[in-house]
């Protein structure tokens, strides 16, 4: 039996190799197909400005809250992947040749006051992000300069952006340059 299994292994080998050959002639090209639709243009990301954001005082937990739901401000979709980034308008300054530009801090910012530190911070989900002040005194005697109609930015950033080694989220400018989307570009609401 052993014989046999080996002559017959020898065999199939032999039939094996001898069924290979040249390569034959390429075939003919097929025919183009016909033109899709133009798709529409890929959206990279999107920064929203909202104006007029107040933020409720909480006492038990001696902090500052506003929330903002992603579908009230944007039908951008934002996947649970991507980046959300919040600034904080600063104000207005003067730049060397006589013209103004806005000042926007990345969240979070921090302040120390005479009373003590505070800092504006944020938590998102894929649906809403919840801001907050927070601070190491009692925030009730906090000034409404810093809690009343404040402005934000929240910037939608796709995690292929995001992960890039030269994206830079503490400058707006950096961020929105790389998402490629203008100053014209802003979707600019107000929440009052």
């Amino acid at each position: 039996m052993n014989k046999f299994s080996t002559i017959l292994g020898a065999v199939i080998v032999f039939v094996l190799a001898a069924c290979e050959g040249p390569q034959g002639p390429p075939g003919f090209d097929g025919l183009d197909g016909a033109q899709g639709p133009q798709g529409a243009p890929g959206i990279q990301g999107q920064v929203v400005e909202v104006e007029g954001v107040n933020f409720d005082y909480i006492a038990e937990d001696n902090l500052f809250s506003t929330l903002i739901t992603f579908s009230d401000v944007t039908n951008f979709e934002v996947f649970e992947s991507d980046a959300v980034l919040v600034y904080r308008h600063d104000g207005v300054i003067d730049l060397s040749d006589g013209s103004t530009a806005d000042a926007w801090t990345q969240l979070p910012q921090n302040y120390f006051l005479p009373e003590g530190t505070m800092q504006y911070v944020f938590a998102h989900t894929f649906v809403d992000v919840e801001l907050f002040i927070d601070g190491n005194f009692d925030l009730s005697t906090l000034s409404t300069d810093f809690t009343d109609d404040q402005l934000f930015r929240i910037v939608f950033v796709p995690s292929e952006f995001a992960e890039s080694p030269d994206f830079d989220p503490a400058n707006i400018d950096n961020v929105m340059s790389k998402l490629q989307i203008g100053e014209g570009e802003v979707m600019k609401l107000n929440i009052n």
